[in-house]
C-alpha cells in the first residue's frame, strides 16, 4: 500500500539525564554550549530569531542549516525550524522533570517520503549529538 505524498516521517530521540531541566536548558540555548554538542551557531532563545547552524562543508553541501526559533518555554520546550538540502523540518526539545533528573525528548518532523537520505542522516546524527550533549553536561557540572 502506497503512502500519500503528504505523509511525513519523524525522528524521535528520548533520553533520561541525571541533571535538572535548568542545566539541560542551558546546554540547549547557550551558543557556546550548543557549539560543543551540536554545531557552531548564532542562536538566541528569542521567538522569531533567524539563526544558522554550521558544520564543515560536505560534498554537494555548504554545511549551513537555516533555522528560525518557533517556541521558547524556559526549562520546558524549545522548537526551531531546520532547513537544509531541500529539507524543511522542525526540531522540538521537550524537557520533563523526573524524580532523578530530566527526561529529554527531541522530535524532528517533516521528512518527506522522497527524502530517505535526510531521514537516515537525522536518525544517525541525533544519536551522535545526544552522546555529545551527555559529555557536555557531565563536563559542565
Amino acid at each position: 500500500m502506497n503512502k500519500p505524498a503528504s505523509e511525513t516521517r519523524t525522528v524521535v530521540v528520548e533520553r533520561e539525564f541525571s541533571y535538572p531541566p535548568e542545566k539541560i536548558w542551558r546546554a540547549l540555548t547557550q551558543p557556546h554550549l550548543i557549539a560543543e554538542w551540536l554545531m557552531k551557531n548564532d542562536f538566541k532563545p528569542v521567538v522569531g530569531h533567524h539563526f544558522r547552524l554550521r558544520m564543515d562543508p560536505q560534498p554537494n553541501w555548504n554545511g549551513v542549516i537555516d533555522c528560525q526559533v518557533l517556541i521558547v518555554e524556559p526549562h520546558k520546550t524549545l522548537s526551531y525550524t531546520w532547513g537544509a538540502l531541500g529539507l524543511e523540518s522542525a526540531v522540538t526539545f521537550t524537557l520533563t522533570p523526573t524524580s532523578t533528573g530530566t527526561h529529554l525528548r527531541m522530535e524532528q518532523t517533516g521528512f518527506r517520503p522522497d527524502q530517505p537520505q535526510n531521514y537516515q542522516g537525522a536518525k544517525y546524527g541525533w544519536q551522535k549529538f545526544f552522546a555529545n550533549l551527555e559529555q557536555v553536561l557531565a563536563r559542565n557540572d
